[in-house]
This record gives structure tokens, sequence and C-alpha cells, in this order.
């Protein structure tokens, strides 16, 4: 099985420059991870050189072993109580050398083996961040918690501007076994359930605070059909979700799930058309290098102007 060539349109900048050695830095100091570096974000270098990144709790081990994603995955280990304050004073100090930073995004890995710790770590880091940066707008990006509703009710509790859980691919993929250019049988999201990803984000919808957003995101390149693309943003829409997401699909090793195909951007935009104007997504970003993180403060800015015209 070869890979394909990416096409002319997959272009990402090197990360480089002041800011982004400062953000390196800073991260290293405090003992943080970020999603940006874990996962290999192909905007890490805009994200960064710009001055805003999305930092990653529960550790840098995800129990689930999704085909797509490169964060490593194995045995949660212990949970760090101590980490929502250093979260918390890296966003102080981002905020003190960076004064137009308004938006942060937390997201974690998985800990199926500690739900409820997880979900609690996430609360008390966004307590902790609006104890030192109350102006903040923080964006959380979560786990399904395996379905738990009461795990969510924690997070919701403590009053993030956004909820994100990303439903990532359509139903039919999420266990069906593909193979590797290593020869490896994986599938999209083997440990997951699409229904949970649902129910997620409509209780999100229904039980957060009125002025929160839910959002999610989908990657393309995976298998899936057109079709099956529109029903899953139909499913989104259903479930409350004010923003989505919509990116090309890269694979980070050959170990991991190959690109069945490399969207145009003229396909992302009838996407985002098809799900705004269409069926009434109040935003969709949707295009190749399109991250969950991606241009995260010009979506809320968006829809707040939007709520005001």
């Amino acid at each position: 099985m070869r890979n394909r060539a990416k096409p002319s349109w997959i272009k990402a900048k090197l990360p480089a420059g002041k800011n982004y050695t400062h953000l390196r830095g800073l991260m290293r100091s405090l003992h943080l991870n970020t999603v940006c570096e874990e996962a290999r974000c192909p905007n890490i270098g805009e994200c960064w050189g710009a001055g805003t990144l999305t930092f990653m709790i529960l550790g840098d081990t995800c129990t689930r072993s999704c085909g797509f994603c490169h964060v490593k995955t194995g045995r949660g280990g212990d949970i760090d109580w101590e980490e929502p304050g250093r979260v918390a004073e890296a966003v102080n100090k981002l905020v003190e050398n960076n004064a137009h930073i308004k938006h942060i995004v937390i997201t974690s890995v998985n800990r199926d083996d500690r739900n409820h710790e997880s979900a609690s770590i996430f609360g008390e880091t966004i307590r902790k961040v609006r104890q030192v940066t109350p102006g903040i707008k923080i964006e959380v990006l979560i786990p399904d918690f395996k379905g738990e509703a009461e795990a969510l009710e924690k997070v919701l509790d403590s009053g993030p501007d956004i909820l994100n859980h990303n439903i990532e691919t359509v139903p039919r993929l999420y266990r069906l076994p593909q193979e590797t250019q290593s020869g490896r049988k994986r599938s999209v999201r083997p440990q997951a359930n699409y229904d949970w990803s649902l129910k997620v984000l409509s209780e999100s919808k229904l039980y957060g605070s009125r002025d929160m957003l839910t959002k999610s995101g989908i990657m393309v390149g995976l298998g899936e059909e057109t079709a099956e693309i529109l029903d899953t943003l139909k499913d989104l829409r259903e479930a409350g979700c004010d923003i989505v997401t919509v990116g090309q699909y890269l694979q980070p090793t050959v170990d991991h799930l190959p690109v069945s195909k490399f969207y145009h951007p003229l396909e992302f935009d009838s996407l985002k058309s098809y799900g705004e104007n269409i069926i009434g997504i109040p935003h969709v970003e949707a295009g190749p290098l399109v991250r969950s993180s991606y241009h995260a403060e010009k979506q809320v800015v968006k829809l707040g102007e939007s709520s005001l015209s």
C-alpha cells in the first residue's frame, strides 16, 4: 500500500520565530504538554507565532488507540492534581507578555481508567485560569467520558465558554478495520461510540450555561462517502452544534491509517456552504489544514457579531 503524494495545496509553514521559541520554552519550564506538538498539528507555526496554543492536560499518554492519532497510547499514569495551577500560571504569563491573547483551548488525552477524576481536573483548570485571568475566553476540547453524564456535569459546572467534542468521522468507520502501510489493521475510533459523542454534544447544549457555545469536528480522507459526511453534519446540527470544523486527515506514520483521498479546497468550500446555508449550522470552518483549535478565537468573534446583527 503506497502513500499518496500530498497535493500542492497541503502546505504548512515550518515552526519558527521569536514567539514560537518563547512559547515552547514556557511549556517546558512549567512541565506542560500541548496537543499542537503531541499530535503534530500542521498549524503549529502559524498558531504559536500568533501567540496561541492548546494546552493538553492529564499527561501525554492516551488510553485509546485511534488509528488517525499520533499521541502515544498506553496506561494513563497518575493524575497530577497540581496541573491546573501550572496551566493557570502559564496562561497568566501569556497574557502578561501578549496582551492580544483573549482565547485559550484546553484539551486532554482520553483517560478511560479515570473518567471522573479527569473531568474534575478539567473543571479545576477552568476555575484556576479564571482566578488569575478572569476576562479570557476558555474553550475545552473534551473526551466522551464513555458517555457518563456525571463526568460531563463536572466540566459544565465550571462554566467553559465553548464546549468542544470531536465526532471525528462518520459512524460506519468508527470500528471498521483498515490496513496501514505497515500491514497493521487499525480502526478510526475502536474504543469510541458515535452515539456517546452525539450525547455529549446534545447534553452540553441542554445543560450548559445559556451563553456557552458547542462545537465539534470532522476529518475527511479516511474512506468516507460524501453522503455520509452530509449525514454527520446533519447529526451535529441536530445535536445543537454552533461551530463545526472540517479538515483533511494527514497520515502521521506508516502505522496509522492511510489517506483515502485528498479533498480539493473547492470541496471544502462546498461542505461549508452546505453546513451553513442548507442545514443551518451557525459557523463551519472547512479547509485542508483546518483543525479543532484553528482560528478558534475568530470563530467565536464571528458568532458574537452575527448575534448582534
